[in-house]
């Protein structure tokens, strides 16, 4: 059959989303001084002094008790996953989930590392709790109780983290093959065999191709953001081609949230960014085959 992907359809996947991250806030190194040493203080680096300032702060006050705050932090998500499962309570949880999320975007993430010269779509832009902020309220249950599909301004966002990921492309310190390069080289360490051996050879294969792959990124990226406004299949082309993209970014980039290591707190970006493209053909009014 076919099927709106529909408002509550976006609140269940973020409900899920937010158990997740709750389950991997409970790995073991998360209640030692590592948690704030290697997830947090990373964020404070050539970040702005207002940005750079609170979240030391946040690392000074974690250190003080890391094993009680991982605790708390688990059962807020664990609260918000449980919320929004809960279509009697979905809108407390979308508030909390906001929130939560902006706080975590400003001191987990370093506001997506958009302010510290290194933000990359690629590697993790615009950083996974702003879209969990962005699609709750795109999913905000609609007082007229016929009207589930996604919000029509999610559309705009689509554009803008395209459009801002060909940008920063562009910017010094990422508009290199060899800076690229080595960004998806860094990737491998630690890494499963499998997944260190296709970011070595990506890397390899970027240096190779020089400057061209830039363009090429930059390229498809900007047209990913433009073809959204445009008709019915450009529309449709534009996501399933963003998905692609940031499937494979999510592979070799992201190293699938680098679930590996014990320090993931969340999936990183792609899988929001796939549902973001879902909730704009939603709010087109478009059917999925879901069958």
């Amino acid at each position: 059959m076919n099927k709106h992907i529909s408002r509550r359809t976006i609140q269940v996947t973020l409900g899920c989303f937010w158990l997740l991250d709750g389950f991997l806030q409970l790995q073991r190194q998360m209640f030692t001084k590592n948690f704030a040493l290697k997830i947090i203080a990373p964020n404070e680096v050539s970040q702005p002094t207002i940005i750079h300032n609170p979240i030391h702060l946040a690392v000074h006050i974690i250190l003080l008790h890391p094993a009680l705050w991982d605790c708390a932090f688990a059962a807020i998500q664990f609260l918000i996953g449980y919320l929004l499962l809960r279509q009697t309570t979905v809108r407390q949880g979308l508030i909390l989930s906001t929130i939560w999320g902006l706080s975590v975007w400003f001191i987990g993430e370093g506001l997506g590392g958009l302010f510290s010269g290194s933000a990359s779509l690629i590697m993790g832009m615009p950083g996974a709790a702003l879209l969990y902020v962005i699609l709750g309220i795109g999913a905000w249950p609609h007082r007229h109780k016929d009207k589930t599909q996604p919000a029509s301004w999610l559309t705009a966002v689509w554009a803008t983290v395209w459009l801002t990921g060909a940008s920063l492309q562009l910017t010094a310190g990422q508009n290199s093959a060899p800076a690229l390069a080595a960004m998806i080289k860094g990737m491998a360490r630690g890494a499963p065999g499998w997944l260190a051996a296709l970011d070595d050879g990506v890397s390899r294969h970027i240096i190779e191709l020089g400057s061209a792959v830039i363009i090429w990124l930059v390229f498809i990226e900007a047209l990913i953001g433009i073809l959204i406004f445009l008709g019915h299949f450009w529309r449709t082309l534009a996501v399933i081609a963003g998905i692609i993209f940031i499937t494979l970014a999510w592979v070799i980039g992201q190293a699938l949230g680098e679930y590996y290591t014990g320090f993931a707190t969340d999936l990183n970006t792609a899988p929001f960014i796939i549902l973001l493209g879902l909730a704009v053909l939603g709010s087109r009014g478009m059917t999925i085959d879901i069958t």
